[in-house]
């Protein structure tokens, strides 16, 4: 087996379901930061079986704060930042080793296919890109927002068509628990920026959410699956600005 000269970080809490297969998928990697937040299930007891993988325990940061301290613990120029529930191709491991053998780049940005209700999105479907893979040098964490945390990168970004697997959508009951917590996180950093919800947003933000992704994601090409992702992501935009309202009528009283 090839090592990768990159270092991972993980987040974690209560994750036995998922991180056993991320980190089988990642061992090839020189080091893998795995920081928990209070797991009371079988998680570290999984991860300790993994030769490569080092743990941390840090109490609840937020999410951008939790990935900027797991980030100060890699010791790799090159990190890989993933989330328990996710998995690279194989294409995308070969994408990052040639990143870190040409040196042509700072950070690759892949597309992140959902795996929804036990199936991989139809391939033509449109897949939201992220920035995952990139030198420590050259990436930070804005830590104002709550949720949605992404990497700014400071250099050239190579985008990529290997792919990271994310196995969170099990059910729906846990798409919409999901929907809930982002959703309020996304309603207080709006509401700390002094944004204001209003009627129309309320009504248009659930069908452009909606249109967007079923019709100009492609959506559609998954089925029912692809119909109802659809519709939970049209209703997170609405729970979004209904949450804000709620902020703003609390303030009143």
């Amino acid at each position: 087996m090839t090592i990768i000269n990159a270092s991972v970080y993980i987040i974690c809490c209560n994750e036995e379901q998922h991180i056993g297969r991320v980190l089988e998928n990642i061992k090839e990697f020189s080091e893998v930061i795995l920081v928990d937040s209070g797991s009371t299930d079988q998680t570290l007891e999984i991860a300790k079986r993994f030769m490569n993988v080092t743990i941390y325990h840090q109490n609840w940061l937020g999410y951008a704060k939790q990935k900027a301290y797991a980030l100060e613990k890699c010791k790799n120029l090159w990190v890989l930042n993933l989330d328990a529930d996710e998995e690279l191709s194989d294409e995308l491991k070969q994408d990052i080793k040639t990143a870190i053998n040409t040196n042509t780049c700072d950070a690759l940005s892949c597309p992140l296919s959902e795996v929804f209700l036990g199936k991989v999105a139809h391939k033509y479907s449109k897949h939201a890109d992220k920035i995952r893979f990139f030198k420590h040098t050259h990436g930070k964490y804005n830590l104002d927002v709550l949720v949605h945390e992404s990497i700014s990168i400071k250099g050239k970004v190579k985008h990529v068509n290997g792919v990271i697997y994310h196995y969170g959508l099990t059910s729906i009951e846990a798409m919409i628990k999901k929907n809930n917590e982002y959703s309020t996180l996304a309603a207080c950093t709006k509401f700390t920026q002094h944004k204001r919800a209003n009627m129309l947003k309320m009504v248009f933000s659930f069908i452009f959410a909606f249109c967007r992704a079923y019709f100009f994601k492609r959506f559609f090409l998954h089925g029912i699956r692809g119909f109802i992702h659809s519709m939970s992501i049209g209703f997170y935009a609405f729970l979004k600005e209904a949450k804000l309202y709620e902020l703003e009528v609390t303030e009143q009283k």
